[in-house]
């Protein structure tokens, strides 16, 4: 099996070569990765003590940015080198403050490996959430080094749990301890006999609380927020804007609109513009008038989330796509939020559904509907808004659950 797997592994290598002929992303994953053993030359020395954390990519950091945040304090003298598997990951944030550096994951093989660990002196290794590489976590077993998985989801469904995966299973037997964000994924690795595992949560909670609680101010959205309801919509692909355009043109009360586009290129904010007429820019906000009815279009990156807090309902897009983006800010900031209908994978969306703060829509008349509703009531609102952020604070304290088991 060994072998297999060490083919598809350099198979994989070799298609996006091909793509990073005209593929910028592809481009960016093998060219991060050419000199990365000259890279990590002289970055360590032999007696320094390295925690490694491994993300795939963007979404996987966020997740773990808290426990990131907080090793140097339990953990005195230590360093802290965080790898990437992805371009999306590694660009944003390759100078990252909280890391001693930040670099590409080597492409797993057995001499990769090996030589990784040679120049990185790795006392404790973290991976977060989906990365099982088995040269790299069998070089650490090797060593000896603890090796900790977090904010883990495993379900029966899983290559892990198939009668014809014994090989693949046995990756799961090198790690020290698993962090693990329900009882569902507990009892599915019970099944295999492993024990070594705690339930903890999920530590994205502890970052959308603490981003909620130290938000940028923006006085001129204060001023246009100030005793009109505001919609919020976040992420938001072209689908999801066609959507908002018709909620924005029928909506029959005085409603304000700040959309965030997911990609704030030339072409997208431009797109905007046309489908919202009567627009400013984030960018030019200050020292311009606000007249009621105008769409802000956010033109800007990393100020989503500090704009929740001048808003009454969310909006989360990606539903009409692949599945929707991170809802977790908007209901930190206490409020519902509605989504597409592609939600299903997302354990977050499904219980605020249950719990009646989040709301999927198949179209915009569903949109609609929902928008007059809330603005039509305002008690429902306010408790719709109450529910949303007092399931952020129940779902808190994975973190030092975490840290208190690794360190203690």
């Amino acid at each position: 099996m060994i072998v297999i797997y060490n083919i598809v592994v350099r198979s994989y290598y070799f298609i996006i070569w091909l793509f990073a002929h005209w593929n910028s992303k592809a481009r960016k994953w093998i060219h991060g990765r050419q000199s990365w053993k000259e890279e990590l030359q002289g970055i360590f020395k032999e007696d320094d003590r390295v925690i490694w954390v491994h993300c795939s990519s963007l979404g996987e950091f966020e997740q773990g940015r808290p426990i990131i945040e907080k090793l140097k304090e339990r953990s005195s003298g230590s360093k802290v080198l965080i790898t990437f598997f992805s371009p999306s990951g590694y660009e944003k944030r390759k100078n990252y403050a909280f890391a001693d550096h930040v670099a590409y994951l080597p492409l797993d093989t057995r001499r990769n490996a090996e030589n990784f660990l040679e120049l990185v002196p790795v006392e404790k290794a973290i991976f977060i959430k989906y990365e099982f590489w088995f040269h790299f976590l069998f070089a650490l077993h090797k060593q000896k080094i603890p090796l900790y998985l977090v904010s883990g989801i495993f379900r029966r469904s899983q290559l892990f749990f198939k009668w014809y995966a014994v090989w693949y299973r046995k990756l799961l037997y090198f790690f020290t301890h698993f962090f693990v964000q329900d009882e569902d994924s507990l009892n599915a690795l019970g099944m295999l006999g492993l024990k070594n595992v705690t339930v903890s949560g999920d530590s994205r909670f502890d970052r959308v609380l603490k981003i909620s609680s130290n938000v940028e101010k923006y006085p001129a959205l204060e001023k246009y927020a100030g005793g009109r309801p505001v919609l919020i919509a976040g992420s938001t692909w072209m689908k999801d804007e066609r959507l908002l355009k018709q909620v924005c043109d029928n909506v029959p009360v005085n409603l304000n609109f700040i959309i965030a586009p997911h990609e704030p290129t030339f072409k997208t904010i431009e797109r905007l513009k046309r489908f919202f007429p009567n627009h400013l820019l984030l960018s030019e906000i200050n020292g311009n008038p606000v007249s009621e009815r105008t769409v802000i279009i956010v033109n800007t990156i990393g100020h989503l989330s500090s704009l929740y807090q001048y808003a009454d309902i969310a909006y989360i897009g990606g539903g009409f796509s692949k599945g929707i983006h991170n809802i977790l800010e908007a209901a930190a900031a206490s409020m519902p939020v509605i989504f597409g209908p592609n939600y299903i994978n997302f354990r977050e969306a499904n219980e605020l559904v249950e719990l009646g703060a989040a709301f999927p829509v198949q179209n915009a008349g569903d949109a609609l509907t929902l928008v007059r509703k809330f603005l039509e009531n305002a008690d429902e609102l306010r408790n719709k808004s109450k529910i949303a952020r007092n399931y952020t604070e129940q779902h808190g304290g994975a973190t030092n659950i975490i840290l208190d088991h690794i360190f203690n």
